[in-house]
């Protein structure tokens, strides 16, 4: 199948609202609300737990797990660890998004461990979380990049999940996926001022879109629950600034968007092309 056609999410999509997949998100405080509701707008059936007593029942329970150490502490890398080690064992995707790795030592080695526990499908961070996991500094400040270079992203994309045997998303103005063999680039096909501005306004974005992978890693290979949730969610993003341009209102058109989108939505707004990357990350 033709990833590039992005005809298959058609399918994806549908699989979704179908099966209402169940997602256990270990996710951070200031975006809990934010993507319990992006899921349900979607189709998705979230629970957001954090509770290692819970994790025995909940794991096995659930379609996927998503794991996000946004508001990390020894209590949360404790139960994230257990949670993808459970996850491992069942047999269940995870997503992991390494919010702030680079920025601080903790985040840098909380993301690495859960990593490196080999229970892990997909990572997806921005270019700063991303460089850090493949063992460059500097480029985060707080959560956010602060530097992102197209050509190296789709490299670093490749590189990370190469190294780690994921499938790796390095989102920004350009987001590339990689499985460790090909690389992917998503952008839309036209720019946006509403959407440039507004998304600067916004926090949790990216912790959006990592949930929204995990709806659609319980339905779907990797590499295509990774492309799919990017996709998916720039196209959201740009109706969503195009209906109203302002933060507040915005973020509630990304749920209208979520539940509306449809396959060919996506597909008159957003590109997926396979690319060569160049160089180094």
């Amino acid at each position: 199948m033709d990833l590039q056609d992005m005809v298959w999410i058609d399918s994806v999509l549908s699989m979704v609202r179908l099966r209402r997949p169940l997602i256990h998100n270990i996710t951070n405080f200031v975006v809990m609300n934010t993507t319990a509701n992006a899921l349900l707008a979607l189709g998705a059936s979230p629970i957001m737990s954090h509770s290692v007593e819970d994790l025995d029942d909940l794991v096995p329970a659930a379609d996927a797990i998503v794991v996000n150490i946004g508001t990390v502490d020894d209590y949360f890398a404790y139960s994230m660890l257990k949670a993808v080690q459970l996850a491992k064992s069942y047999k269940k995707p995870v997503v992991l998004d390494p919010v702030g790795a680079g920025a601080t030592k903790l985040r840098t080695r909380v993301a690495l461990m859960l990593l490196n526990s080999g229970g892990v499908s997909v990572v997806r961070g921005n270019f700063g979380e991303m460089s850090a996991l493949a063992g460059e500094y500097g480029r985060t400040k707080g959560v956010e990049a602060t530097f992102y270079e197209s050509g190296k992203a789709a490299r670093l994309a490749l590189e990370v999940a190469s190294r780690y045997s994921v499938v790796a998303g390095v989102t920004g103005p350009i987001d590339y996926v990689s499985d460790g063999k090909r690389v992917f680039g998503i952008e839309l096909k036209k720019s946006s001022k509403s959407l440039e501005q507004v998304i600067e306004r916004v926090t949790g974005l990216g912790c959006m879109v990592s949930a929204l992978i995990g709806a659609f890693i319980a339905v779907e290979e990797p590499l295509k629950a990774c492309i799919a949730g990017i996709a998916m969610f720039k196209a959201v993003s740009l109706y969503a600034a195009e209906d109203s341009p302002y933060p507040g209102s915005f973020h509630v058109k990304l749920y209208d968007w979520l539940y509306r989108i449809d396959g060919e939505g996506i597909r008159s707004v957003v590109k997926v092309d396979k690319v060569e990357p160049q160089g180094e990350a």
